[in-house]
């Protein structure tokens, strides 16, 4: 198999905090493999940067393996880049052609405050998260997997929306700065379980109520979430959150 290398110019959004001016800075990077993925690369950038004595660029990333969903870079205009259903740490280089201009942003959104350069600040999950995104159980030994029966379809549903990672790449490509495909899928996942069932209207009110208060936009039904989402969590959460809101909501919560 044969390997490449390329040279890039990768212009990068700079800012010290969320209330500094940011800034786009240009740099030459040369002699990049396309194996590389996109994270090697601003790790050769970085070391350049500190060897000439320069402030390195920083970004979020942990397990780069697509599971944690801290590497959330805005790349030419899209979430993670340009592949889909992939997340930032497993975009490589060969995405990319020798000499093209790489344009690299933090997410954008209000609820997403910038920590410094393309960091941004998602404790506004957490939070939401914090406010009914769990089950209340009694701790103990784990039961058996196959001991509570659940219909296939449910399980399967419940699977898919439990896929989402947080990333906020939802959250970066609606033009709204919506979260409902991420509480959307979180609602989901719970109310889909027979664990989840008890508490699935006080959650529902709660996550939306908490939502709300982060500053987050309302839902259009563009679907751009779920277009730009990198494990694919399709649109129908939303609806089904829209439901469980509306119930919970006609009966007194």
């Amino acid at each position: 198999m044969s390997h490449t290398t390329m040279n890039l110019k990768v212009k990068v959004w700079r800012q010290k905090n969320a209330t500094a001016q940011g800034a786009f800075v240009t740099y030459d990077v040369a002699g990049i493999s396309d194996e590389m993925s996109f994270l090697e690369m601003l790790d050769v950038l970085n070391e350049r940067l500190i060897t000439e004595g320069g402030e390195p660029i920083a970004f979020d990333h942990d397990c780069r393996e697509g599971i944690c969903g801290m590497c959330s870079l805005y790349i030419n205009g899209k979430p993670h880049g340009p592949w889909q259903a992939n997340t930032t740490c497993q975009l490589h280089m060969r995405a990319f052609k020798d000499g093209e201009t790489i344009v690299i942003e933090p997410w954008r959104a209000n609820a997403f405050p910038i920590v410094k350069d393309l960091t941004v600040d998602r404790s506004a999950f957490d939070r939401i998260i914090q406010a009914g995104g769990y089950i209340s159980v009694n701790t103990g030994n784990a039961v058996d997997g196959n001991s509570l029966p659940i219909q296939k379809q449910n399980a399967d549903d419940a699977f898919a929306a439990a896929m989402c990672i947080g990333c906020g790449a939802c959250v970066s490509a609606c033009k709204n700065a919506s979260a409902m495909l991420f509480v959307g899928a979180k609602v989901t996942q719970l109310s889909m379980l027979p664990q989840g069932k008890p508490e699935r209207q006080s959650r529902v009110v709660a996550m939306v109520n908490q939502m709300d208060a982060e500053g987050f936009g309302a839902c259009t039904n563009t679907g751009a979430c779920a277009a730009e989402c990198p494990k694919q969590i399709p649109l129908s959460v939303i609806a089904t959150l829209n439901r469980e809101y509306i119930s919970a909501k006609m009966n007194g919560k």
